[in-house]
C-alpha cells in the first residue's frame, strides 16, 4: 500500500469524524435555540459527510478497495458560545494539513490522478478555514449578542447556498 493510499483511507475516517463533530456542535446550538448557528453546523456536518463519500467514490473508481472506519468520541459540551466555532476552526486547520499531506504523497509517488483529485479539496480547505475564521471573528465581535451572529448567518447563507458544480462525485450522491 502506498503512502497516498494509506493516507486516503485514514482521511475517510477523518472526514466522518469531522461530520460527527459538526453534528454535535449543531445540536449544541440547536439546544440553545440558536437556529441559524444550528443550521450552519448541520450543513457543515453534511458537507463533511459528502467529502468522505467523495473519497469513497474515488477509491471505488480506482478499484483501491474500501473499508468504512468508525469514528472516535466527539466533544458535546462547550464553555461558551464561541468555543464550538473555535473548535471547528482548529478542526478545519487540521484537515487542511491532512489534505496537504495527501497532495504531497500523491505528488511524491508520481500519482497524477491522486494529485489532481486532491486539488479540489485544497481549494475547499482555503474556503473552509476562511469561513470559520470569519465566523469566529463575528461571534467575538458580537460581544454575547448572539442575535447579531444569527442575523449574520441568515444573511450570508442566503448568498452562498448550493453545491459546487466542480466537486468530485460522492458515492451514493451528495446530500
Amino acid at each position: 500500500m502506498s503512502n497516498f493510499d494509506e493516507l486516503l483511507s485514514v482521511q475517510i475516517g477523518n472526514e466522518f469524524a469531522a461530520s460527527q463533530q459538526y453534528l454535535a456542535i449543531a445540536v449544541w446550538y440547536d439546544n440553545r435555540d440558536l437556529p441559524q448557528l444550528a443550521k450552519h453546523f448541520y450543513r457543515q456536518s453534511l458537507e463533511e459527510r459528502n467529502h468522505a463519500m467523495m473519497l469513497v467514490q474515488y477509491r471505488l473508481d480506482r478499484d483501491l478497495g474500501i473499508v468504512i472506519p468508525g469514528v472516535g468520541e466527539v466533544i458535546n459540551e462547550f464553555k461558551d458560545d464561541a468555543a464550538p466555532i473555535a473548535l471547528a476552526l482548529e478542526q478545519e486547520k487540521r484537515v487542511t494539513s491532512q489534505i496537504e499531506a495527501l497532495f504531497a504523497a500523491a505528488r511524491s509517488e508520481s500519482d497524477a490522478l491522486g494529485e489532481q483529485f486532491m486539488l479540489w479539496f485544497l481549494k475547499e480547505q482555503v474556503e473552509e478555514v476562511a469561513s470559520m475564521t470569519t465566523l469566529l471573528t463575528v461571534i467575538n465581535r458580537a460581544n454575547n449578542n448572539l442575535f447579531d451572529v444569527e442575523n449574520y448567518l441568515a444573511r450570508e447563507s442566503a448568498s452562498n447556498a448550493g453545491l459546487d458544480p466542480d466537486a468530485p462525485a460522492a458515492a451514493g450522491g451528495a446530500l
